[in-house]
């Protein structure tokens, strides 16, 4: 075991691999000195900078892979990928299926995601749930160190395209970047057992989701900033005499689905924490996934509902927060929850917690 920052964990992911494996490459915009690591150890053939033309290298990545490469692609923002997406879309994510498998694309796409420092709705946004919708594609979103290697090091060896979203609050370099100049006095709210934590350098695979706090009560899921929120929120219920099971699901696509049926099926109540937005995301598609099992719950979730506010103090009420959390859990006990075989065979009714009934 060692303990290692967020972005360090990522980077010993990435140069295992590429010690093992002369195929992985990594390129784009300053990764020369951003890497600057991988870059001594590797040099520039293997470490390559690109312009500020993200559609122009990652489109090049996509046909490296193609020829037997196995490139991990930068993207500065997630917000960026927008000027790509033709080459996830309508490319990598498409070729194994185009083939019935006989080419496959060993993609992976690094990118920083997450709001919280004051950067504007068109830098802070997260867009796993845009990006999962794709078949094709894999998404993945690391909440601590240790997972943070152990999925770059599972994303590195399968054999399609998987995007690998960094939370910027749980990055040194990003509050650096970002605290810098007239910024040096603000204060982010960072989990510190994101940011930094113990890595004993073990693979997670694609796909299965972690129960980081057991409990009777409510299931509340989330990925990356959002479980550390949880837990502080579920660490205040619980003086109250409310146990919240957290689970963080690492994985967008492939989705845990076993595992967020089998809590919800315990607790009877469902709460999806989720950075990205509301409509037409992971928060409808968790609660698909427990309507489809036929489970009965309670369920509520607590999102981004729109273009995130550039002001401090609107943007912290706009994203998910401890007292959003508590507050929709509460809402959620509040209400009486189906019992036993009288229960219908199907979820009951959506209820947001901005608009739910309080006890």
């Amino acid at each position: 075991m060692k303990r290692m920052v967020f972005e360090e964990a990522v980077d010993a992911a990435i140069a295992r691999a590429m010690e093992q494996d002369e195929r992985v490459v990594v390129l784009g915009l300053d990764v020369p000195m951003l890497r600057a690591g991988l870059y001594a150890r590797f040099g520039e053939g293997r470490v390559l900078g690109a312009p500020i033309s993200e559609g122009a290298y990652l489109g090049a990545a996509v046909g490296a892979a193609m020829a037997g490469l196995r490139p991990v692609v930068e993207i500065m923002m997630v917000d960026f990928i927008g000027v790509a997406l033709d080459a996830l879309l309508n490319h990598a994510a498409k070729l194994s299926g185009f083939t019935h498998g006989r080419w496959t694309n060993p993609l992976v796409v690094r990118t920083a995601c997450g709001a919280g420092y004051g950067d504007g709705g068109q830098h802070g946004q997260a867009l796993w749930g845009l990006l999962a919708g794709i078949p094709g594609l894999s998404v993945v979103v690391p909440s601590t160190p240790e997972d943070a290697f152990g999925l770059m090091t599972s994303a590195l060896a399968h054999d399609g395209p998987v995007v690998f979203l960094e939370h910027k609050l749980l990055t040194t370099n990003w509050l650096e970047f970002v605290g810098r100049g007239g910024r040096a006095s603000l204060r982010f709210d960072v989990p510190a057992a994101g940011h930094e934590g113990e890595v004993s350098g073990r693979p997670v695979p694609l796909g299965a989701a972690a129960r980081r706090r057991a409990g009777e009560d409510v299931t509340v899921v989330g990925v990356g900033v959002s479980v550390h929120r949880a837990l502080a929120a579920a660490e205040l219920l619980a003086a109250s005499g409310v146990s919240c099971e957290v689970l963080d699901l690492r994985s967008v696509r492939p989705l845990d689905r076993d595992a967020i049926v089998a809590s919800a099926r315990r607790t009877g109540r469902l709460l999806v924490v989720d950075e990205d937005y509301t409509q037409f995301g992971l928060s409808g598609e968790v609660s698909a996934v427990v309507a489809e099992a036929g489970v009965p719950v309670r369920f509520a979730r607590v999102c981004t509902e729109s273009t995130i506010p550039f002001a401090r103090h609107l943007e912290d009420a706009a994203l998910p927060n401890v007292a959003r959390i508590t507050d929709a859990v509460r809402r959620l006990v509040g209400e009486p929850a189906p019992i036993g075989d009288a229960a219908p065979a199907r979820p009951s009714p959506v209820i947001h917690p901005a608009v739910a009934p309080r006890a």
